[in-house]
């Protein structure tokens, strides 16, 4: 893979250097060109701004939503019908209003039992001493079996949606067969649960989705299908890269593991902290008028990308930035997004995270990297630890 020469005017999102390490590249952009420009995957804006970025995710007079992948990325959408994060008010308005409870807080608190279960059985599987990728025997493992609780479907299809989440958003976006592919066999399975629902309906969030009603009408088998893809591809992929990443902070760090082996509280402020840090998630906007963005001038249709990552790590907002603080009191970050578009999986994803982490560091608490060479990350639409061996203890 070429290097990006020059990040302020030619920058690419899948460069090799911003997958291993892009704070100090986001924190140079920040100071010198905070609006950053690059002509590469048909040309894109790179605000690095805590207040840039948040103005756009939060503006839908001036930005849509119509496109959220960092480079163009052709997804076929049954009946025409696009997930709830690709629309703008007022549509978006009014069905993230009907999910809202489905995503709740408490509603994610049925699912703690669940998760913590899944962690000690898949640590279970391992010793003392053992040397493991916790990538493929743990991270990867946890959010697709929770989801597949939700939508009520066999575990076993676990490996299946971790392999479609990364097929699209993962290195599939530099593959357009590979993302046709997954998207294929997603499309199948998906619809073919939208329709066993129809005919038995079950306990699950599909069947309860079908029953909703809009205006009198239940909600379309299209709208349903959209959403529960969405759910798949957005709620795989980005979490068990933060568990990841979070994971590899804590190898590297004993004093912080140990800080979370017998604290609930000190977890969940961990959680933040660790997500504010090391934030998986770059989404973007398209322009629908001129706009002006600092000193850059946006087109109508240009592409703005949604650094999250580099908007945590604002010294504007956040002091010592680039230190970890995991008793960080408060914390604004933005790892779930900002304004209107915010994750409605965020309680969820708080949730796994917080066991996957818990777990681990109770059964192993002085786990280490194997070889910090070893360490494999990904790029682009989601950063994470693609492999990450630990020598657990």
């Amino acid at each position: 893979m070429s290097a990006s020469p020059d990040w302020q005017t030619d920058y690419d999102v899948f460069a090799e250097e911003l997958a291993d390490d892009p704070y100090p590249i986001m924190a140079e952009l920040r100071a010198q060109c905070p609006v950053a420009h690059s002509n590469r995957h048909e040309g894109s804006w790179w605000p690095t701004r805590y207040e840039d970025v948040t103005h756009v995710a939060n503006d839908s007079d001036e930005f849509s939503s119509s496109q959220v992948s960092v480079v163009p990325l052709k997804l076929v959408h049954p009946g025409g019908v696009v997930s709830m994060v690709m629309m703008d008010p007022p549509e978006h308005t009014e069905l993230r209003r009907l999910l809202m409870p489905f995503f709740s807080a408490n509603n994610a608190e049925r699912y703690r039992d669940l998760t913590r279960s899944i962690c000690q059985d898949l640590l279970a599987g391992m010793s003392e001493g053992d040397t493991v990728d916790v990538v493929s025997a743990y991270t990867r493992q946890i959010p697709p079996r929770i989801i597949a609780a939700i939508l009520g479907v066999d575990p076993v299809h676990a490996d299946d949606f971790t392999e479609w989440a990364e097929g699209i958003l993962g290195g599939g976006m530099r593959d357009p067969e590979e993302v046709a592919r997954c998207q294929t066999l997603l499309t199948e399975f998906l619809q073919n649960e939208v329709v066993a629902r129809q005919e038995s309906p079950g306990d699950d969030l599909i069947s309860e989705l079908l029953a909703m009603e809009v205006d009198g009408e239940p909600l379309s088998p299209a709208v349903v299908f959209a959403n529960m893809r969405l759910m798949l591809i957005a709620g795989v992929d980005t979490t068990w890269s933060a568990m990841g990443t979070a994971i590899w902070h804590l190898a590297l760090n004993p004093d912080d593991r140990h800080s979370l082996v017998d604290s609930d509280e000190s977890n969940a402020l961990a959680v933040e902290e660790l997500l504010r840090a090391y934030a998986p998630v770059t989404m973007a906007r398209i322009a629908k008028c001129p706009v002006q963005l600092g000193d850059a001038q946006i087109e109508t249709g240009d592409r703005v990308l949604l650094s999250f990552p580099a908007a945590n790590r604002d010294p504007d907002v956040f002091p010592e930035p680039e230190t970890v603080q995991l008793d960080r009191t408060p914390n604004r970050h933005v790892a779930f997004g900002y304004g209107q578009h915010r994750c409605l999986g965020a309680p969820l994803a708080r949730l796994e995270l917080q066991e996957s982490l818990r777990e681990l560091v109770k059964r192993f608490p002085d786990f280490r990297l194997a070889d910090p060479r070893a360490v494999t990350w990904s790029g682009g639409q989601v950063r994470g630890p693609r492999a990450l061996p630990l020598v657990l203890g």
